[in-house]
């Protein structure tokens, strides 16, 4: 399933047969299928919405297992932003409570991630892809390629610290200071790896997890023991700063705000088994990890950022502990902020950026071409700079994101409930164009759930979420499904807008349009995507 990767016979497929078939009705289903409606003076070609990337997934092809995604998580969450994020915390609270808040705080957007990374192991959908559903052919761009080019920022920051550990451990060798020509060569080979599919990416992070979690329980002994040295009793100190538990609370929910909306990304290439009707059963791949290893991931990283702070001031433990010696010890560390980085990068902000890049610029821009644009974009957001207002970027871009998760859930699990018309989706003259390509409920609900969330910013994660979703549900029920019906809603919630729950899987065959198959009848010329 190697994303973006296909075959010539495929892309002949991905071509040739759009400008054959969809002149009128470039997606279109036999039998169980649902039909996606046309217009009989329609003249838009559906290319733009059609690369190998972005179609969905089919069973057969999801790779990543119940461990495979538990290391992922593990990966993604030893940022150094969690270090941070934990000092800040006993500049004013107990280090004990700072770490059940941030603790309880991570389970609760559990609830939220199970519940949006259904969209993926439903129906092998994409982010950006299924965002056409609540904004529309056209306006799903707005809210996507806004998450991309967040993500692409991520990049270059993580890119920018994993650099300047390259640089230390090098120049502590060889006495080479040139951070500058690390992050270029970094920079490069996360693209690669990742540009090299799904496969690469969980093997990376089934390398990168343990050893960061061994490294960080020795960082945790090290401060530690420095503390001690100095009198300090790290679990009965108590900063005297001005610290809100409830403003830490919803300052973590920001914290992971996107990959909450995003997470069908990853859940799409989850193992999961057909024909399972129970959500639990469905998503048990998921709950682990989003329940589990996730938050105690987070809390440990940001315990190890408070005791930092409480042993030396400085809520940044690798500056501290590289203060504190040299040799293996100062090369052990630095490894782990590369492998951290890495980890964090391919999963959490590359892929990301690049799917959504894919669908604002499909067929043009390929998987690989995307990846490059991601990092083309990090670096010129000048992440050095970045750093310095980092938790002022984590909190603006958090609040406005919070209303998309709002919008996500209200349209898919209380307008919808979990049907979803998906060759539709592909189709530019079909029941999710709107008007003239945009959603008006979701775009009025984004801006206005977006807005008082930045009002609020102290709790703009439940400001903005609720607000969104009701604003969304309203409008869609009192005008819009009105004006453009949704033939999921109107058949009656019935159940060929289901695909894994019935042992389906959304197939976009030679034939130039969308089937709904058994994993068995997949035919061998369908579009499909390699993973090496």
């Amino acid at each position: 399933m190697r994303n973006g990767d296909i075959s010539s016979s495929d892309v002949a497929i991905a071509s040739n047969n759009n400008q054959r078939h969809s002149r009128s009705a470039p997606v279109a289903t036999p039998q169980d299928a649902p039909t996606p409606a046309t217009s009989a003076a329609a003249r838009d070609s559906g290319d733009h919405l059609l690369e190998a990337a972005i179609l969905p997934v089919w069973l057969n092809q999801r790779t990543i297992g119940f461990f495979g995604f538990i290391w992922l998580w593990i990966g993604m969450a030893v940022i150094i932003a969690t270090f941070q994020l934990g000092a800040g915390g006993v500049a004013g609270l107990p280090l004990i409570q700072v770490v059940a808040i941030i603790f309880l705080a991570n389970l609760v957007l559990g609830v939220v991630m199970s519940l949006t990374a259904d969209i993926g192991t439903e129906h092998g959908l994409s982010f950006a892809v299924y965002l056409r559903a609540p904004f529309g052919l056209k306006g799903t761009h707005l809210p996507a390629v806004s998450r991309g080019v967040v993500a692409a920022i991520w990049f270059g920051v993580q890119t920018y610290l994993g650099a300047l550990a390259l640089n230390g451990i090098v120049e502590y060798l060889w006495g080479l200071d040139n951070w500058i020509l690390w992050y270029v060569l970094f920079a490069v080979v996360q693209i690669v790896n990742t540009a090299l599919g799904i496969r690469a990416v969980e093997l990376l992070a089934s390398i990168a997890a343990p050893c960061i979690v061994a490294i960080s329980v020795w960082m945790y002994f090290t401060l530690d023991v420095l503390a001690e040295t100095q009198g300090i009793n790290i679990w009965t100190f108590v900063g005297d700063q001005n610290v809100a538990a409830l403003g830490l609370f919803f300052a973590n929910m920001a914290f992971w705000s996107a990959l909450a909306v995003d997470i069908p990304n990853l859940t799409r290439f989850l193992k999961t088994k057909g024909g399972e009707r129970s959500f639990f059963q469905r998503n048990k791949n998921v709950f682990v990890a989003q329940f589990l290893a996730l938050p105690a991931t987070q809390a440990w990283i940001a315990l190890i950022g408070g005791v930092s702070f409480i042993a030396a001031g400085d809520w940044n433990p690798v500056t501290v502990i590289q203060g504190q010696g040299g040799g293996l010890t100062l090369i052990a560390l630095l490894a782990m902020v590369i492998l951290a980085q890495w980890s964090t990068n391919n999963a959490a902000n590359l892929i990301p950026a690049a799917l959504t890049f894919v669908n604002a610029g499909a067929p043009r821009v390929s998987y690989p071409v995307a990846l490059v644009i991601a990092g083309i974009i990090g670096t010129a957001s000048m992440p050095w700079l970045i750093l310095n207002n980092l938790f002022t970027f984590l909190s603006y871009y958090g609040a406005v994101l919070s209303a998309v998760g709002g919008i996500m859930v209200a349209d898919y699990y209380l307008l919808r409930r979990r049907r979803l018309n998906v060759p539709a989706l592909y189709d530019p003259n079909g029941q999710f164009r709107f008007s003239g390509g945009f959603n008006p409920a979701g775009l009025i609900a984004w801006i206005i759930g977006g807005g008082l969330a930045l009002i609020f910013l102290e709790y703009a994660y439940a400001v903005g979420f609720g607000s969104a979703l009701v604003v969304y549900i309203v409008l869609m029920k009192a005008w819009v499904l009105r004006r453009y019906p949704q033939e999921e809603i109107t058949s009656g919630y019935d159940d060929r807008f289901l695909a894994t729950s019935v042992g389906r899987n959304w197939v976009y065959t030679e034939k130039g349009r969308f089937e709904r198959l058994e994993t068995g009848d997949i035919p061998d010329s369908a579009l499909k995507r390699e993973d090496r």
